[in-house]
């Protein structure tokens, strides 16, 4: 009976050292397992949903109700079709660049990047420099030909109190209103179903886009927005001269019920 309580003790102190190498061993290769398990895989941040293949960026869609027909990309040239480059302007994230003498606008982003479009500019656009804001902005646009238009163009007399908007409107899709001082300088952005003048000197209008490209401008551009207009992207161009004129007017005025941005 003496021999009874020595076994025990010899017992549980094999149990305790058995269990303790058990646990180090636990400990040990829950360490290894920690160290060698791959970690959760790096999510990229998900693109610009508006910049996809040219395809897709310009395809057929409905849009407020209105069918917009595709563009034939493939008749456009690569540099006038809407992407994403470095900031040539050095303005700052928000600011809108015209560039006259290539035919671009840039929409400047944050990280020395900017969103580039190929325009069209008409004898208004391309004759007027300066620097303007975005002040008010219209969806599906009705556009009126102001009298001194119809003057010249009396065919156009049936549209004196407005042409419907739709895919035909020489307005387009979206109409951006440029203000200086608080006036109105009869200067606008807007879109166009004349695709093939992209790049190109119109007859008329300001700056042109292809629909699906003012779209994608138009809703980048919620507030006022600064706006430059040069006749180049150099040094020069940069500071000249601002003219006073108001651009050739394109439409009677801007919408009673367009959207005025603050």
């Amino acid at each position: 009976m003496s021999d009874i309580p020595l076994f025990f003790e010899r017992l549980n102190r094999r149990a305790f050292l058995g269990a303790s190498a058990l646990g180090a061993a636990s400990v040990a290769l829950s360490a290894c397992t920690t160290t060698d398990v791959a970690p959760p895989p790096v999510t990229a941040a998900p693109s610009d949903p508006a910049f996809g293949d040219a395809a897709s960026m310009y395809a057929a869609r409905v849009d407020e109700g209105y069918q917009l027909p595709a563009i034939p990309v493939a008749k456009v040239d690569p540099k006038f079709v809407r992407q994403i480059v470095s900031d040539p302007t050095g303005e700052k994230p928000g600011t809108i660049v015209v560039d006259t003498s290539e035919h671009f606008l840039y929409l400047v982003r944050d990280g020395g990047k900017a969103i580039r479009y190929g325009v069209s500019l008409g004898k208004a656009g391309f004759g007027w420099t300066g620097s303007a804001v975005v002040q008010a902005r219209k969806k599906w646009p009705v556009w009126t030909p102001p009298p001194e238009m119809i003057q010249r163009r009396p065919e156009l007399a049936k549209y004196k109190d407005g042409m419907p908007p739709g895919p035909h409107s020489p307005l387009g899709a979206r109409a951006l209103y440029l203000f200086r001082d608080g006036k109105d300088t009869m200067y606008r952005l807007h879109g166009t179903p004349e695709w093939d003048s992209i790049g190109k000197n119109a007859s008329s209008g300001c700056v042109r886009f292809m629909n699906q490209d003012i779209i994608d401008l138009y809703s980048r551009v919620d507030g006022v927005a600064p706006v430059f207009v040069r006749p180049n992207l150099s040094a020069a161009g940069k500071i000249a001269a601002v003219s006073d004129r108001t651009a050739e007017p394109i439409d009677a005025g801007v919408p009673k019920d367009a959207e005025m941005l603050r």
